[in-house]
């Protein structure tokens, strides 16, 4: 039987420092070396998730965006895309008129980018757009008509929670979309992706692929119950929420005490 094992990054592989701990890299590549079948699935982009994953080794593909690509564990190329058609124009300007002004996630010209309005940022879009200062995707823009520009994969809100919840409400079944609070910052996030843009999409791709027939996946948050879902085995660490903990085949130990390493040393037989 060939198992394949995911784990969420924030809060579940990553340490409260938003880094994998020593401990984790040298355990998990111990096991791929003996011949494990392990990736993630994060909300991040390849390239900050490579960041704050340096040392651990990803030598199959990886599930970015939350699910909205899928991409080569080596260099990042796209090896599956999941993005919006002309109908996330009328889902702008219905954030527009809102008053929400998302960063804006898209293919521009051959090249991926992240466009905003830096006019229009709320604290927790300039605390977001700070954190990424040097990212080669940066790209400021000037107006609504700008922002809307590319092949458009992917938008992120950060506004209160009175201004989210309601598009949340008339999106969330239209669209994947995940709201919560941001694991670091205490934001509230409101995340929208095509539909079939999920993890558990991106990792049943990724399966098929690898010709797995099982699935063991680990998590923390919310935006971790489609893959829970899917798969055969599923762990939540113990500073998950408690929904996600109700839906877990165990709870594990938590993210800072290297749970999803030391469950995979104990239990992963080759």
């Amino acid at each position: 039987m060939r198992t394949l094992y995911v784990s969420d990054l924030d809060g579940t592989l990553l340490q409260s420092s938003a880094r994998t701990s020593q401990y984790t890299n040298n355990t998990i590549n111990a096991l791929i070396e003996k011949g494990m079948l392990f990736s993630y699935a994060t909300a991040r982009s390849y390239l900050t998730a490579c960041k704050v994953t340096a040392g651990l080794r990803t030598d199959i593909p990886l599930v970015v965006y939350n699910g909205a690509a899928l991409v080569d564990g080596g260099d990042g190329t796209p090896m599956l895309k999941n993005f919006f058609g002309a109908e996330i124009g009328e889902v702008l300007e219905d954030l527009y008129a809102n008053g929400v002004f998302p960063i804006v996630y898209a293919f521009l010209e051959g090249r991926e980018v992240f466009s905003y309005i830096p006019s229009k940022c709320t604290p927790g879009l300039v605390t977001f757009l700070d954190s990424r200062k040097g990212d080669q995707r940066t790209h400021p823009v000037e107006d609504e008509e700008a922002l809307g520009r590319g092949e458009i994969f992917y938008l992120t809100c950060i506004d209160s929670k009175e201004k989210l919840e309601p598009l949340y409400e008339k999106y969330k079944d239209r669209y994947h979309c995940v709201f919560q609070t941001e694991l670091y910052t205490r934001e509230q996030w409101l995340e929208i992706m095509p539909l079939e843009a999920s993890k558990s999409h991106a990792i049943e791709q990724l399966k098929k692929q690898l010709g797995c027939d099982r699935l063991v996946v680990f998590g923390d948050g919310r935006n971790d119950m489609d893959m829970f879902e899917a798969a055969d085995e599923c762990y939540a660490v113990e500073n998950a929420v408690p929904e996600l903990k109700a839906m877990a085949t165990a709870v594990i130990g938590s993210n800072d005490g290297d749970g999803v390493a030391r469950w995979l040393e104990q239990n992963w037989q080759g």
